[in-house]
């Protein structure tokens, strides 16, 4: 019969446990603090009727209730129309992302100059960036259309027209991909170069490396900047508020704007804490079915 030791922790550990507990001390209250009690408390008034005039009462699911049986027709059009977004938005942001690092991971001269510049537009506040783009796009004067119209060709209403305006707001997107594509910059670093010079050796060309060699070992990383992105685009806000106002004709309320109309605008913060939960629970459960089917597409170099 075995007998259990009990071990005793010197003070020297004693000391250290103390010591480790306290320093994370600050990130363990900011999560209580500003992360965990905010989020109890908002899936506690999505549960009531509460606004900022009248208070509120306990009326049980009747936000979810309204929110799916289309008593507001707005919950269904924001979420298709980001839906949509998200369904363009993350593969072009993806493969242009993947492109630029593909290029910036070449031998060119300046390379380090050329980093930068393509790094350098995620740095700039999305406001500023917006006005930048209101302008260019502006249907009447802007210099998207003067440039259409000094070759000929036909110009668009860009973000004041129903169905140019979320291609519109995909494109302005790729200009702040310079993360993406520090990450896939990161990750091409760590491709093995004897597997490319293995396929240069057999006669394979670029095409042969990408495909058989880049991408395969990129996997992890594409993998990550997709659930990135798809987390991202469902929260895409400040282009919005900022740019079309969820205009024109609700053609870009996108479903966090919408959520703001309802807690800011309209004051029905009960309403919107319902909102904001489901909006938890679909990215919850498209983040958990990507996982669940990775293992089918994504390679790590350990198995």
């Amino acid at each position: 019969m075995q007998t259990k030791i009990k071990y005793k922790m010197t003070n020297r550990e004693k000391r250290e446990n103390r010591w480790g507990i306290l320093f994370s001390l600050p990130c363990i209250l900011g999560f209580l603090i500003f992360a965990l009690l905010p989020m109890a408390v908002s899936l506690g008034l999505s549960f009531t009727n509460f606004n900022f005039t009248t208070g509120g009462q306990f009326i049980g699911i009747s936000n979810y209730k309204n929110l799916f049986s289309g008593s507001d027709p707005y919950f269904y059009k924001s979420l298709l129309v980001t839906v949509i977004y998200v369904a363009l938005s993350v593969p072009t942001a993806i493969i242009v992302s993947f492109f630029i690092a593909m290029l910036l991971n070449t031998n060119v001269k300046g390379k380090g100059f050329f980093r930068t510049i393509f790094y350098l537009p995620t740095v700039v506040p999305i406001v500023a960036m917006a006005a930048i783009w209101m302008w260019i796009f502006n249907p009447d004067m802007g210099l998207a259309n003067n440039i259409l119209k000094a070759m000929h060709l036909p110009v668009s209403t860009w973000l004041s027209g129903e169905s140019s305006v979320i291609p519109t707001l995909v494109f302005i997107n790729l200009w702040t991909t310079g993360s993406t594509m520090v990450i896939f910059l990161a990750g091409m670093q760590d491709v093995p170069r004897q597997l490319l010079e293995a396929v240069e050796i057999d006669g394979g060309g670029f095409w042969a490396k990408l495909l058989h060699v880049t991408i395969p070992m990129m996997t992890p990383t594409i993998f990550y900047n997709v659930v990135m992105g798809i987390i991202n685009g469902f929260q895409i806000f400040t282009q919005s508020y900022v740019m079309t106002q969820g205009g024109p004709n609700n053609s870009s309320l996108f479903y966090v704007y919408y959520l703001y109309r309802e807690a800011f605008e309209f004051g029905r913060m009960g309403n919107a804490c319902a909102v904001a939960w489901v909006l938890f629970l679909i990215i919850m459960v498209l983040t958990a079915v990507i996982f669940k089917f990775s293992n089918r597409w994504v390679y790590y170099g350990g198995e």
